[in-house]
């Protein structure tokens, strides 16, 4: 192995937290702390007062930012083309295509993008653009399992979910056109159309009122029931998905604890393997009470089974 090569293995290493040593926590809580200030110094940017107050700072500070995160991309660019290249069908190009197009990939480029497009194209207005920086919080997702739980459990109860969606159309279908019968004659300004009718729903499920009091006695019993439903369309959702989630963190555990006891079966632990367990608790988001109390079961029930057999 090569100088370079060694060199693009240990960024690898720190970058994607692969060795959970000091470098690598380091990088880290500084790229997290970065990241909450950039977050803070967007939202109190946005006050006139204090963007007056200190705009100078503030570019600096992006300016500052940017050459961070901009270094960071091209880091993680250039070094995850070692995470197959030790596979027999691996290549650089394989590591790097997949984290340029993958969640993380897409928000770390397209956080720092627009400070390029300003400079490249300095006469337009790109607010919009800028507003883009805010995506940066989702940079702390890579360093917490959370996010990534919470986009298994929705996937693993898909089929929940689109039966609520499902139910939830119907819903609106129903709902609207019955209320654009019951009061459109007596409120055509508010209820034109069955595509007007639509709109009051989905207000309605989402806050709880569709900003119009309905005139007649049917349209107001129309109206507690489409109400009724969304609190129990927003408890059916609730529900599958705090039952999935909490599904996938016993996923979590449970894959943790069949990698502690391949580890144990032979009663030798090795560094390799120590170090081997450190980097899946990092990956999974466990924290040292849940592994020191997966141990500790483990213990136990080593205990009773050479208890058992005496």
């Amino acid at each position: 192995m090569t100088s370079i090569q060694r060199l693009r293995r240990r960024a690898f290493e720190i970058m994607d937290g692969a060795v959970p040593d000091k470098y690598s926590h380091f990088v880290e809580v500084f790229v997290a702390l970065l990241v909450v200030a950039n977050v803070v110094g967007i939202i109190l940017e946005s006050v006139p007062e204090i963007h007056e107050a200190f705009e100078a700072e503030f570019h600096a500070f992006d300016l500052f930012s940017v050459a961070v995160f901009s270094v960071e991309f091209v880091m993680r660019v250039w070094s995850y083309g070692e995470k197959y290249l030790r596979d027999q069908d691996g290549s650089a190009w394989k590591g790097r295509k997949e984290y340029l197009f993958s969640f993380y990939g897409i928000i770390d480029f397209v956080s720092t993008v627009p400070f390029y497009l300003q400079l490249i194209l300095p006469g337009a207005d790109l607010r919009v653009l800028r507003m883009f920086r805010l995506l940066r919080i989702f940079k702390l997702s890579r360093y917490n399992s959370a996010f990534d739980d919470m986009v298994a459990a929705v996937k693993a109860e898909r089929d929940s979910f689109s039966s609520a969606v499902f139910l939830l159309f119907i819903s609106c279908l129903l709902f609207s056109s019955l209320i654009y019968i019951i009061e459109g004659h007596k409120q055509p300004e508010v209820f034109p159309s069955i595509p007007a009718a639509m709109h009051w729903f989905v207000i309605t499920i989402v806050s709880g009122w569709g900003n119009v009091d309905p005139i007649t006695f049917v349209g107001t019993i129309l109206v507690i029931f489409t109400q009724i439903l969304s609190i129990a369309l927003a408890a059916i959702l609730t529900g599958v998905v705090s039952t999935a989630y909490t599904a996938q963190v016993e996923r979590r555990q449970a894959m943790y604890e069949m990698e502690v006891r391949a580890v144990l079966a032979d009663g030798v632990v090795t560094e390799e393997e120590q170090a081997q367990l450190k980097i899946m608790q990092a990956k999974l988001g466990m924290s040292d009470d849940q592994v020191q109390a997966i141990a500790e079961q483990i213990k136990e029930e080593k205990k009773l089974a050479e208890t058992g057999n005496s």
